[in-house]
Formats: C-alpha cells, sequence, structure tokens
C-alpha cells in the first residue's frame, strides 16, 4: 500500500497524459482542482481500498467556492456485486476550505475462492467547481493463487503457466521497450501491456535524485497492478561507468581505464557498487559491460571497451559478476545485483573508418570486414565468456558485419540471423534475451513491417522502439497472424524475457527496494572508484623521477582538465553525450591534488598558464579532450586526436620553465609525438570519472603507479588502426606499456630473464597460468625490460613487447617471458 501510494503521489509530475474524466459541469474556479492521491489502488482479494480526492488551490489558499465531487464505481473487468461492492455518492468540500483537504471512498472487494487474474474497478469522477482530476482512479484486485505466483516453483513451470494464459497482444507487450519520454500516457503502460521501460542517455525525473528515481521508477511500476496478470516492468537504463544518468551517483573510470587498471578484482568491485547503486533506485537492468574490442581509435566509443585485445576484455568481465552475483542467476534477487546487457553484438569496435553512412559519422555503425578466424578470435570470444559468466541480456550492434569469403557483403547485425540464432543462442548457449538497440531495427533494408518480421526472426526477443510502441505492438500482432512470425519465436522470446524477470524477483518485489539508497554516491563507494582511478593511471614517461612529487613541492598546474569534473568524467555522464564543468558530485584532480599536498596553497592553478611560473619546483599540465560518446565523437565528425591549441601552449610554456608532468584525461590516446620530448613525465589518465582524488594519489605516491595501456599508443594518425598482433608495429607507446612506482626493477640481464623464465614454466605446470602469482612472474621480466628500453622504441622492441602482454593475458607464461626476452635482445 505504501509504496503504490508513494508512487501516485509523484505520478502526475512524471507522467502529463492527456484528461481523461469527465468534463467538469460548470466553469471551474481558476484556481481549484481536484487531484486523486494516486491513479491505481492495488489491493488483495478480499480486501478494502481506500481512495482519497482532495481539492488544491494554486497557491494553497482556502477554496473561494464551493466544490462538489459525485463519484460512482463503473465499468472496468471486475463484476458489481460479485467482485465488489458498488459505491455511489456525492461529496461538497465548502467554500473556505483548506487546500489539501481530502475525502476518502472505501470500496469493499469479496472473498473470491478460486484463483482469478487481476481485476479492475474504475472509479468515474465528476467535479463541479473545479478542475477534475487528469484520470479517473481505479480500484484492483489483484491477481491471486496462480500457478505462476508462487514463487516456490520453478521457475521454467512459472513461466509456462503464465505464457500459456497470455493472448498475442500480452506478449507483443512483453517484447516491447519504450522511452519513459515517449509515453503518451501513463496508462498505455498497461494499454499496452509494455514489458519495459528504459531511460536513454539523460533520460531522467526532476529533480534527478537517486530518491525522485525510485520514486519515478515506482509510478511506472504500479501501472502494470492495472494488467490481468500484472506482469512487471524490467526497467533499463546505460549505467555504463557507475550509475551515470543519476547526480550524485558515484562514477567510475570508463572502460577504457578499467581495463588499463589490469585487475579483476577491482573490476568486479566496480561492478558491484554500479549494481547496488542502480538497483536501489527501482533499476534492475544495467545495458552493460561493453565488451567490445577497440580496434581503431578514431572510434567514438573506443573508451567504452575495455582495450584493444579480446583477452584483456574477458579478464576484465568478472564485472559482470559484481553486477549479476553467480552465473546460474540464483543472485538476481538480491537487492545489490543487476541484470546485465554484453554489447554490441558482435564486432561494433572493427568497424571501418569511412564506412559508416549514418548522418556525419565516421566510424560508429559502419561495417566491420573480418575473415572468420578474426570473428572468432577478436570479436566472438568476449561474448562467449559472457555467456559463461551468466549475463542475462545481450544487446546487438548497430554495425555491419562483412565476413570475408563468405560473399553475402555487409548484413546489419540487428538482422543476422546466423549470429544471433546460430551462434549466440544456438552454438554458445544463450539462455537470456536478446535486446535490441535504441530504434535500431529502422535501419534494417524495407518497411517498418519488414524490419519487424526479419529482426525477430533474426532472435531479437525485446525490440528497444523506442517511441513508436503503438506501431511496433500492432505491426508484431498482425505478422504473427499473417504467418510472417511463427507463433514458437513468439512464445521464447517472451518466456526468455519472463524468466529474467522472475529470477530478478520483480513478481514478488516489483517496487523500488531502497534499503540502500542512501548509499548512492556514499563514501564507500567513492573509495572503490578511488581505488579503480589510481589503479587506471598509466605512467608512460617518468624521466629523473619527477613522480611521485612530494607533498611540500610547489607545483604550478595548468591545463584545460585540471579542475572540470564533466570533462574527466566524459560522455555518458548526466546526459548522453555528457558536457563541461560541474555535471555531478565529485572532487577534480586539482581538488584532489591540493587535498593530498602539504598544504592546499602549495598548489598553484592557472588554466591557460598565464600566471607567472618562477619559483615553483614542478608543473603538472593536465590536458586531453571535452565529452563526447557514440558516433557524435567519431575522428572526421568535429574531432580529431591532437591536444588543442591552448592545451598545446600549456604543456610548451610550464614545461620549458620547470620539470614538469603531463596528464591526458581522454577516451584515447592523443598525437603528442612532437612534444613528448618537451614532458619529463606522461601519464595516460583515460577518463576516471567523478574520483579526482584517485590520480592525485599515484602523483603524490600514495598510491603506486601500476596501470598498463590497454590499447595502442600511435605515432601519428596515419598509423591506425594499429593494434598489438599487426605485422607492422612501430608505435610510440606499445600495447602492454606502463612504468611504475610500486617497486624497482630487478637487478640483471639475460641470466635474469633466464632465471624468471624457469620460474614461469614452473607456475604454468602448477596450472598457474591465469593467476595473480603467474602474472607477477611474468611482471618481474616486464619490468626488467621496460628498463632497458627506456624511451626509445623501435618495432623490434614493441612488437614482442605487446606481444608479451597478450600471451599474460591468456596464461602463457613461458610465451609471454619468451616475447620478453627477445624485446630486451632489440633492445
Amino acid at each position: 500500500m505504501t509504496a503504490a501510494l508513494a508512487a501516485g503521489a509523484v505520478l502526475a509530475t512524471l507522467l502529463a497524459g492527456p484528461p481523461t474524466g469527465p468534463a467538469a459541469a460548470a466553469d471551474p474556479a481558476p484556481t481549484a482542482g481536484v487531484v486523486t492521491d494516486t491513479a491505481v489502488h492495488p489491493v488483495k482479494n478480499g480486501d478494502s481500498a481506500e481512495v482519497g480526492l482532495s481539492v488544491t488551490t494554486a497557491g494553497s489558499v482556502p477554496t473561494e467556492e464551493p466544490v462538489t465531487v459525485t463519484y460512482t464505481t463503473k465499468g472496468g473487468t471486475a463484476e458489481a456485486g460479485k467482485d465488489y461492492t458498488p459505491v455511489t455518492g456525492r461529496h461538497t468540500f465548502p467554500a473556505g476550505t483548506a487546500s489539501g483537504t481530502t475525502h476518502r471512498i472505501t470500496v469493499r472487494t469479496a472473498k473470491a475462492p478460486k484463483p482469478a487474474g487481476a481485476k479492475t474497478i474504475p472509479l468515474e469522477v465528476t467535479v463541479t467547481g473545479a478542475k477534475a482530476p487528469p484520470e479517473n482512479p481505479q480500484v484492483v484486485i489483484d491477481a491471486h493463487g496462480l500457478p505462476y505466483q508462487n514463487a516456490k516453483l520453478p521457475v521454467k513451470q512459472r513461466v509456462a503457466d503464465l505464457l500459456g494464459r497470455m493472448s498475442p497482444a500480452e506478449k507483443a507487450g512483453q517484447m516491447t521497450q519504450a522511452e519513459r519520454g515517449a509515453l503518451r500516457a501513463p496508462g498505455d503502460i498497461a494499454a499496452y501491456g509494455l514489458g519495459s521501460l528504459l531511460s536513454g542517455g539523460g533520460s531522467a525525473p526532476t529533480p534527478n535524485t537517486a530518491a525522485v528515481w525510485a520514486r519515478m521508477t515506482d509510478a511506472y511500476q504500479l501501472r502494470t497492478r492495472t494488467t490481468r496478470f500484472q506482469i512487471p516492468l524490467i526497467y533499463g537504463v546505460d549505467a555504463v561507468h557507475g550509475h551515470n544518468n543519476v547526480v550524485g551517483a558515484t562514477i567510475m573510470p570508463h572502460n577504457i581505464g578499467i581495463g588499463a587498471g589490469r585487475d579483476p578484482q577491482s573490476a568486479e568491485r566496480t561492478g558491484a557498487i554500479t549494481a547496488k547503486e542502480v538497483r536501489a533506485t527501482g533499476v534492475p537492468w544495467d545495458f552493460a559491460p561493453c565488451v567490445c574490442v577497440t580496434r581503431d581509435e578514431r572510434w567514438g566509443r573506443s573508451y567504452e571497451a575495455f582495450g584493444e585485445d579480446p583477452a584483456l576484455v574477458e579478464a576484465m568481465e568478472t564485472v559482470i559478476q559484481g553486477m549479476q552475483g553467480s552465473p546460474s542467476g540464483k543472485d538476481l534477487h538480491r537487492n545489490d545485483k543487476v541484470l546485465g546487457s554484453a554489447k554490441h553484438f558482435v564486432g561494433d569496435g572493427g568497424t571501418a573508418y569511412g564506412s559508416s553512412t549514418t548522418g556525419s559519422y565516421t566510424v560508429d555503425q559502419g561495417v566491420t570486414e573480418v575473415t572468420r578466424e578474426e570473428l572468432e578470435a577478436v570479436h566472438l570470444a568476449p561474448f562467449e565468456a559472457s555467456v559463461k559468466r551468466g549475463v542475462g541480456t545481450v544487446m546487438p550492434s548497430y554495425s555491419s558485419l562483412d565476413i570475408l569469403g563468405d560473399d553475402e557483403g555487409p548484413v546489419r547485425m540487428h538482422a543476422n540471423a546466423a549470429m544471433i540464432n546460430g551462434v549466440l543462442k544456438d552454438r554458445m548457449g544463450f539462455e537470456g534475451f536478446v535486446v535490441s538497440d535504441w530504434q535500431a531495427i529502422d535501419q534494417i533494408p524495407g518497411d517498418y513491417a519488414s524490419d519487424v518480421v526479419t529482426a525477430v526472426n533474426a532472435g531479437l526477443d525485446m525490440i528497444m522502439v523506442p517511441t513508436a510502441y503503438q506501431d511496433f505492438t500492432k505491426t508484431l500482432k498482425d505478422e504473427v497472424a499473417a504467418g510472417r512470425v511463427p507463433e514458437a519465436r513468439i512464445d521464447d522470446a517472451v518466456a526468455r524475457v519472463l524468466t529474467q524477470k522472475f529470477r530478478l524477483g520483480l513478481f514478488e518485489k516489483p517496487y523500488a527496494d531502497t534499503t540502500h539508497l542512501d548509499q548512492v554516491g556514499s563514501a564507500e563507494h567513492r573509495a572503490v572508484a578511488r581505488e579503480a582511478v589510481a589503479k587506471s593511471q598509466v605512467l608512460l614517461k617518468n624521466e629523473g623521477a619527477v613522480l611521485p612529487l612530494e607533498p611540500s613541492q610547489k607545483v604550478y598546474v595548468a591545463g584545460s582538465n585540471a579542475d572540470d569534473l564533466g570533462n574527466q568524467a566524459g560522455g555518458w555522464t548526466t546526459s548522453w553525450q555528457g558536457s563541461s564543468g560541474e555535471t555531478t558530485s565529485g572532487t577534480t584532480i586539482l581538488e584532489g591534488m591540493r587535498k593530498a599536498a602539504r598544504t592546499p596553497e602549495s598548489v598553484t592553478f592557472s588554466q591557460d598558464a598565464s600566471a607567472a611560473t618562477d619559483g615553483y619546483d614542478v608543473g603538472v599540465v593536465v590536458v586531453g579532450e571535452t565529452p563526447y560518446a557514440e558516433g557524435i565523437g567519431d575522428v572526421g565528425n568535429g574531432h580529431d586526436l591532437a591536444l588543442t591549441a591552448a592545451d598545446r601552449a600549456a604543456v610548451d610554456k610550464v614545461c620549458a620553465a620547470m620539470k614538469c608532468a603531463v596528464l591526458i584525461v581522454s577516451g584515447r590516446p592523443q598525437l603528442i609525438g612532437d612534444r613528448l620530448g618537451e614532458m619529463d613525465a606522461l601519464v595516460a589518465s583515460w577518463l576516471p570519472g567523478s574520483e579526482g582524488d584517485g590520480v592525485a594519489d599515484v602523483l603524490y605516491g600514495r598510491r603506486a603507479f601500476t596501470g598498463q595501456s590497454p590499447v595502442t599508443w600511435p605515432r601519428s594518425e596515419a598509423q591506425l588502426p594499429i593494434n598489438v598482433g599487426d605485422t607492422v608495429y612501430d608505435p610510440q607507446f606499445p600495447y602492454g606499456w606502463g612504468l611504475t612506482t610500486l617497486t624497482k626493477p630487478p637487478a640483471g640481464g639475460e641470466p635474469a630473464l633466464a632465471a624468471i623464465a624457469a620460474a614461469a614454466r614452473a607456475a604454468e605446470e602448477a596450472h598457474l597460468g591465469k593467476t595473480p602469482a603467474g602474472r607477477a612472474i611474468v611482471d618481474r621480466a616486464r619490468l626488467l625490460v621496460q628498463r632497458k628500453i627506456g624511451g626509445t622504441f623501435t618495432q623490434e622492441v614493441s612488437k614482442p613487447f605487446a606481444e608479451a602482454d597478450h600471451l599474460l593475458l591468456t596464461g602463457d607464461l613461458t610465451g609471454a617471458v619468451a616475447r620478453l626476452r627477445t624485446a630486451y635482445r632489440a633492445a
């Protein structure tokens, strides 16, 4: 009762639907209106409902004239006299009534002896002397006694029972996902039997707080109570680095930074914190993680990937366990777990530059041309790992797949039955459901009806329409009736959706469990993000041991990204594309440095380096990109990989005046080769999120630099795409490069490497290949080799060095050390 009333209380402000109540019998007083406490009143079979009708006035002043409300139970699916006692009456609020005064109407239901679906009892309300409610309230007698409602039964049995009761229209509704802002009226959730709602990037309630999110999702969920079987919604969001749509949530580093951290346990913890904050707001489904493999950093989504190496992506997929818990799905009902979504199936990170036909995009939504072998090894492997980890949903890519040699040409992934049905569901054994991307089926060649037929027959189980839910549900029903979509395909799709709803416990607890609401953005959660930030920082250069800084040093800070929370958080932060400035709560890098220094006054900030530079011990210049997201961020679409003129000028001035460390805050490598010689130290900070303290921790030595580059850092744009394993490979910094301040490199040369090789063989024989102990052995060799390489990179050095890191991630310790020895000899 409490959740329903709370949901109804905010519904009018969240969803503005057209009036459905009768017109007023007389001209309404311009300042008065009658409102219901909630539009929907669910009650258990045999219980009574109390419907509140309140008079309100502008400015909360007393009413000027009498307001009369006439009401009667009328229509609905419940039978008057059998299922409930009819109610008819009239109430007058006299002139001078205080605003907010409520009249309560009791509707008594009869105890039904047999199991039954939900039944509705509308209360028709007519108002004289004021504005009528925007819609008539409804009492709902909850469904009761049906097998699918028995939580003790196996999920498979519950699904079969419910599926067998559903009509074609109800099935079509369950396969439909609409954007919350596209609803014409709140009642459409029930009228179309929608299976899901989502918030696209930046689609949020006002005010945008965690508590209001919870009330909003409850309000939507309340509407499902008026449907026959009260099937709950599964609400979804793109929480791709924390609950990033919500102001005040903990914003994690983007995946590129998590990949740089090379710590599966840390990745899992970030997933767990994200899940806890998302579920607390009543959202049980997260469209994450992206298990794409970025192969060309001109792609505007490259920061959504853990890296360019499928082995690294697979290693970081522990985030799925953080989000979902056990691969069996047994933990999904918990109030700190959410359903995950592996995306984008398959090959979105491999689209060729210039192949996109979407607007002015250059890379995103383009064509991935691969051999069958490359498809399997690079792009499919992370999805197979996701399926083994029990990921609950998979989202196809906007892009097209062109497998070289099969003579079929490019096929849109949303239409690719061979990949979705054949590979994902049949070969990999994926048991969850497949959800389309935003309006993606519209890109399939043909008219809308053929788009629907092709997509559903290709294996899509839920369609993110996201605005045309009326057209989609009608079209799907028509195409099934015409035999162009088999009923068995529909039943399979709906069964997959229902299975996850049962696993999530939504039938028992459809409303938000706000137990952890006060932990959204908490200090405890931010500490986890802060640790992940520190691990993500990659020390590319450190001549003269400029880093770490001493707390007592006088530090000159400059650059566009030193004191900008929005820039360091990047895209997908409170809006789709993100924006500069104070978009959420957190700590900028500059603020973190001032807290880490002995006194805040020892850190001076001049963004454009216009302040005098004399008298400082060291300079820190924080430069990089401003926020962007998919497509919009493609290089060649108003973006490039060069530092801005202002950032270049800041680097030049500061580094000419003093020892300097340059931090690059970006979603991908920036071209800095012409200035690398000016810099004493260089750090790839990626997109750290809300916790700038984590960057300050490594700058000041509170934590050691341990990150390694998750992508190859090119010398020039002409080298792109460039990736570990390429035949020609001569980058600025190789994949896997990362200096450390944790420990000194081991002494010795070839003899030391030979001893490490022997230890690696022994560890591999002991099945320690993918363990921290095995990694520690190879890291000793890597540090030794990095010391000899210094800052001089050639193809003969970089190629085996990068390949060694790939082999390490696959568990091949012996092979990794062998390639490092090759790099050592070439250095």
